[in-house]
């Protein structure tokens, strides 16, 4: 019974015991028509429909703001049934979504689609999936769950971007410097010897041109990689707003990256959410483990950077008040820095080294981003 239903049945009680007290007729008429309302409702969701019920999620991935539909497809085995509706929970706070099911006939299916929210990123959970079978007037119900709950993710939107260079030089069997990190198969020059050089390394000619011991210093000549650091501290972003457009541009420079190869490291203040190594399948990696972030207390993002391995582009995503003078001191220690602030209150001025690029959506990231690129 529904609380209609209830109440009726109850207000048709009191109906006809003040009709039968006062000796009217009339009122107790009333109550035997509201009573046997009641009871015919309980009558037609008695049965029990014979069904077979599928629902899908179309895409299961899509960015932020993208269309994701619920497909369902409901079959009866057993005879016509009406009067259905299908109630699919979204989320803990959520009331979900209902859509109504056509009349079924005998051996009938039938096919609904209905649109998932998507405006807001994290994998939201879908179902359980209920179909609620009531009565025209809506005085009694039978409610039945069906399949298992499913995962929607929505992930962070994308802008295409150009890979920036990385500003070193290219060896033929990838890009050295003096920042890569030393190896055992790349030459990358001549140096002094220090004292834990292996013997193996010294240059015999060089030394005896010189009269100094010289070694070869071999470095890993894998590719630059991108590091690409966001501020997820909660007091840095009163906006949610915000924070989402922050998301959505390290997304979108991880993917420019990934797109082309290269290897991605994205952090934030509690360590890495994401490295990859350059592959095909980085895209969906990178993009997946970004879906779940969210602002959390901790330290800053510009911490764990000092932990990382130094060298290629770094790009810092971070609200308008940067911290602009922290991020000048790590330029040493990369070979491009770029600071992308997000809706900033105002101009600023950059360090030397440091590309600074205001934006406040991402088309015009991708803007301020085809502008750094032309004027390298």
């Amino acid at each position: 019974m529904t609380p209609l239903g209830w109440g009726t049945a109850a207000g048709s009680a009191v109906l006809y015991a003040a009709g039968w007290w006062l000796g009217y007729p009339e009122p107790a008429t009333l109550a035997v028509a509201g009573l046997a309302a009641v009871v015919a409702a309980a009558l037609w969701t008695l049965p029990r429909p014979r069904l077979e019920v599928r629902r899908e999620i179309a895409p299961e991935r899509v960015g932020r703001g993208e269309d994701a539909v619920g497909v369902l497809h409901v079959t009866s085995t057993g005879r016509g049934v009406r009067g259905m509706t299908a109630h699919d929970g979204l989320g803990p706070s959520s009331k979900g979504v209902a859509v109504d099911i056509p009349r079924l006939r005998a051996g009938g299916t039938r096919t609904v689609t209905y649109r998932l929210p998507t405006t807001r990123r994290g994998r939201i959970p879908v179902g359980p999936l209920r179909l609620v079978r009531a009565d025209p007037l809506r005085l009694a119900r039978r409610v039945r769950e069906y399949g298992r709950p499913a995962t929607l993710l929505v992930r962070p939107r994308t802008v295409p971007l150009s890979l920036l260079p990385s500003g070193r030089a290219h060896h033929l069997e990838g890009p050295t410097s003096d920042r890569s990190p030393a190896g055992t198969a790349t030459f990358h020059a001549l140096r002094e010897y220090v004292v834990g050089d292996e013997l193996r390394h010294i240059h015999w000619k060089s030394s005896a041109r010189t009269g100094t011991l010289m070694v070869r210093q071999l470095v890993d000549a894998s590719l630059p990689t991108t590091t690409v650091v966001l501020e997820a501290r909660p007091k840095c972003w009163p906006e949610p707003d915000d924070f989402e457009l922050a998301v959505d541009a390290a997304a979108s420079v991880a993917v420019a990256a990934a797109t082309a190869s290269f290897p991605v490291r994205i952090l934030t203040g509690h360590g890495p959410v994401a490295e990859t190594r350059g592959g095909p399948d980085d895209v969906e990696v990178l993009l997946d483990r970004l879906t779940p972030v969210m602002p959390e207390p901790g330290p800053a993002a510009l911490d764990a950077v000092r932990r990382v391995r130094a060298g290629g582009s770094l790009v810092v995503v971070a609200p308008g008040a940067a911290e602009l003078g922290r991020i000048a001191a790590l330029r040493s220690r990369f070979d491009r820095v770029v600071v992308l602030r997000v809706r900033p209150d105002g101009p600023a001025a950059a360090p030397p080294g440091v590309h600074l690029l205001d934006f406040g959506d991402l088309d015009g990231l991708a803007e301020a981003w085809r502008r750094l690129g032309t004027a390298r």
